[in-house]
């Protein structure tokens, strides 16, 4: 059986545009909650000789901390305790409610991270996306032609500004493992856009018996087996996280479902939807 993808490119098109045009709105409106790896927080170190459970210990100082804490266990018998708030009134607040619960409870160590080093990661990851961008702008442009490195650089954009729209919609707080799902996110979309793009090349020679909406089909009814086949497996494994991954991974499992939905739809869809349409107005 043979789908007619190209029958749905503009739909495909205003829906990924409406998506995209919501998604600024709500970063320019409600912005992002942004870690302590961006904002700046203490660290606190702890020790038990009965080491209690991580939800019991949120339970003790959600009414504290303004903001959620991330809370993960270290060693055999610490737990260690992230919150936004950098104050040492915060610190010896959370540090005090700790003492009265567990009374074997022991702080092994803290530390203060600042905010200048949040706004040095968040310079470095935006310096770190676009230089991954040009890279494959001109990599593409060189192995394929011109076109086919704009049509692919742009799905990237799209799948990382839905991705954070997510973010800013659910308010999830994100740490410096959402910039690595990002880096994830891009290289996952712009593989599977270059195997739909190569096969487009492949069948380039039939462009003028064929036409660019019949060639860009055949070549993704070629590759849709595969094009299945990589995201289901890929999928069930962030489904997975994000089921049984806990707090700590939160960030990363969420930002990958997401990426990896809107990357699938990017690269059939609105890659070879953009190139539909680049030739037939050239």
């Amino acid at each position: 059986m043979r789908i007619d993808f190209m029958k749905y490119r503009k739909f495909a098109l205003i829906v990924s545009l409406i998506l995209v045009a919501a998604s600024l709105v709500l970063l320019l409106t409600k912005g992002l909650n942004l870690g302590i790896d961006f904002t700046g927080g203490n660290v606190i170190q702890t020790e038990f000789d009965n080491r209690p459970d991580i939800a019991e210990v949120r339970d003790v100082i959600s009414a504290i901390v303004a903001k959620g804490a991330m809370i993960q266990n270290f060693g055999e018998k610490g737990i260690i305790i992230r919150t936004n708030e950098d104050t040492e009134q915060s610190r010896e607040a959370v540090v005090k409610a700790l003492s009265e619960k567990y009374s074997d409870m022991k702080v092994t160590g803290f530390e203060k991270v600042g905010p200048v080093v949040g706004g040095e990661l968040r310079r470095q990851a935006v310096i770190g996306v676009t230089i991954a961008l040009i890279a494959i702008l001109i990599y593409i442009t060189l192995r394929f032609q011109f076109r086919f490195a704009v049509v692919s650089v742009v799905p990237l954009v799209h799948d990382v500004i839905i991705a954070l729209g997510f973010f800013s919609l659910t308010q999830m707080e994100i740490g410096s493992s959402f910039i690595a799902a990002i880096l994830t996110i891009v290289g996952y979309s712009l593989n599977n856009t270059i195997i739909i793009l190569d096969r487009v090349r492949e069948n380039w020679g039939t462009l003028s018996r064929e036409g660019i909406l019949n060639l860009v089909n055949k070549s993704l009814n070629q590759t849709l087996a595969r094009t299945i086949n990589t995201t289901l497996t890929t999928l069930f494994p962030v489904i997975a996280l994000c089921v049984w991954g806990g707090p700590v991974l939160m960030a990363f499992s969420y930002a990958m479902l997401v990426g990896m939905i809107a990357g699938t739809w990017s690269s059939m869809m609105i890659a070879t939807g953009l190139l539909c349409e680049w030739q037939l107005r050239k």
